[in-house]
């Protein structure tokens, strides 16, 4: 087994570090709030005072935190940042959903440092990190990615290379921006069915006997027709994501249907529902006329 620190520990940081606690690697965690860590801590993992302390005598580094700027502190802080406490031979992991752009710009850093970096943003949310159900999409060398396979093996059920690095946070991209537009579409049809006065749910279940749904729909529907909102992906994260896609397209005449879904989420955001679940966009559309 490997001496591995993961660096946040977020819903998802928390989840991919127990279960690499259940795997028997050797742990140490970093969070800004410490309290973050009691439970690991409990269960046998080491904790640092800081990013550079964590990194220091683990073969592997991962981080999981919510953007850029945090990647960019938590790395490449001249002080505590992981990378300076990193070894000759260790690999850096970045699983946090980030703009291509800073996932080169820090590629290039850990290139002068002779630090091996991959990229491994992750499709799924909390019920997937919890049950190592992740599938991650990576960026790096193959060379790289091979040696880290067996890690990530324990977080997930999936490892797909979509190039060098930058092509991950695109994968992760894509995908989210998929997730959004998907969802905000499934919300304002169920607010359409409502004022037409029919059952949303015996609609929509007709349309799920098209070859137009998908698992992800069936499972959307299910939260927004029930209310149960609890926050697997919180609607500030998504928007902060889409955000991203429509910088990293050029803006938003490059990007108008993205762009339209990142403002249907701001708009949750500014009705106070950036904590809810994504899917608790749906009330937006339960207010229309």
């Amino acid at each position: 087994m490997s001496k591995v620190a993961v660096l946040g520990l977020g819903a998802m940081g928390s989840r991919m570090a127990a279960n690499l606690l259940k795997a028997g690697h050797e742990l140490t965690v970093w969070n800004l709030v410490p309290e973050a860590a009691k439970d690991l801590a409990s269960s046998g993992a080491k904790t640092a005072a800081s990013p550079r302390e964590a990194a220091a005598g683990n073969e592997f580094v991962l981080t999981m935190v919510r953007d850029d700027e945090a990647s960019r502190q938590v790395w490449l802080d001249p002080a505590n940042g992981a990378l300076a406490g990193m070894e000759p031979g260790a690999v850096a992991i970045e699983s946090s959903t980030l703009t291509p752009a800073w996932v080169r710009e820090l590629g290039d850093a850990f290139s002068k440092a002779g630090i091996a970096l991959l990229e491994a943003p992750v499709a799924g949310s909390t019920p997937q990190a919890e049950d190592a159900r992740l599938i991650f999409l990576i960026g790096g060398d193959p060379e790289t990615m091979k040696r880290a396979e067996p890690l990530l093996k324990a977080l997930g059920s999936g490892i797909h290379h979509a190039g060098p690095l930058g092509a991950g946070a695109l994968a992760k991209l894509v995908t989210n921006t998929l997730m959004g537009v998907q969802s905000a579409t499934i919300a304002e049809m169920i607010g359409m069915l409502k004022r037409q006065r029919v059952d949303p749910k015996r609609v929509l279940d007709a349309v799920a006997g098209t070859a137009m749904w998908n698992p992800h729909l069936t499972s959307d529907t299910e939260s927004m027709l029930s209310g149960n909102f609890e926050a697997h992906f919180p609607i500030k994260l998504l928007e902060k994501d889409l955000g991203y896609t429509v910088t990293t397209a050029g803006g938003s005449a490059s990007a108008p249907i993205a762009s339209a879904a990142s403002g249907v989420f701001q708009r949750a955001i500014d009705e106070k529902l950036g904590d809810l679940n994504m899917t608790a966009v749906v009330k937006l559309f339960d207010k229309a006329p």
